[in-house]
């Protein structure tokens, strides 16, 4: 145990408008999940981590059952999520995970982002191989023994747990899972009474690249400008 790797850094990215992104995201994720697997909460473990995700940004209840309300509604937008790869100035490997209602527009705005960037997109597979597919959950540490927590859950999937800080700088305890072990993993946090302040599906790197601070500074611009795409949902790097 000890401190977590985390690729995605909010240092790196501006703040001007991180809530109504945020926002954003997790109404389109609700969406998503609605359409799925419909409204019920209890039934529907997609939207028992939308509502997590929501409480951790502070995204207004009302808020949260209006998106679930315009879900189940005939004339909401059906939003694709699509995956695209590509590469960053100076070699670093990104993952662009989006969610859409026009496909050809977000390829195209994704495409513009690589261009301008500095970087070059890539066809399917061309990056994705460098990364492994996660389950990541976000805890308060108050009251937690890390040891006992890690024995009880092994056996639910937890692959690895520690420490590391959340955006606004308190300290959280993450933890992370095979990504098929992700329903597993949530509903033995459930039985133990435990709510995570976040509970996510990432992607991190196999291998990491380094790179001095003038080349993060190139790079930290191009995930910038993809971050701030409306389509955009998160950007996951390989840069060390």
């Amino acid at each position: 145990m000890g401190r977590i790797f985390e690729v995605r850094k909010a240092t790196m990215f501006a703040r001007w408008d991180r809530m109504a992104k945020q926002f954003t995201r997790i109404g389109k994720e609700i969406v998503i999940a609605v359409k799925a697997s419909g409204p019920d909460s209890a039934t529907n473990p997609a939207l028992r981590r939308c509502y997590q995700n929501a409480r951790s940004v502070g995204m207004p209840k009302d808020r949260v059952e209006a998106a679930i309300k315009r879900a189940m509604g005939k004339d909401t937008a059906n939003y694709e999520e699509i995956l695209y790869e590509g590469y960053a100035p100076h070699g670093v490997a990104l993952l662009v995970e989006t969610a859409t209602d026009n496909h050809v527009r977000t390829v195209a705005n994704v495409k513009s982002h690589f261009n301008k960037g500095g970087g070059a997109m890539g066809n399917t597979g061309s990056v994705s191989f460098q990364f492994k597919k996660v389950g990541s959950f976000k805890l308060p540490p108050a009251g937690l023994d890390m040891d006992e927590l890690e024995l009880e859950l092994i056996d639910h999937g937890l692959d690895e747990l520690g420490e590391s800080t959340n955006d606004d700088g308190t300290e959280v305890l993450v933890l992370r899972c095979a990504f098929t072990n992700f329903g597993n993993l949530q509903k033995a946090l459930e039985d133990k009474g435990i709510t995570p302040l976040s509970a996510e599906l990432e992607w991190i790197p196999t291998t990491t690249v380094p790179v001095t601070d003038e080349q993060a500074e190139d790079i930290s611009k191009l995930i910038e400008r993809l971050e701030q795409d409306e389509d955009v949902n998160k950007v996951f790097h390989n840069m060390g």
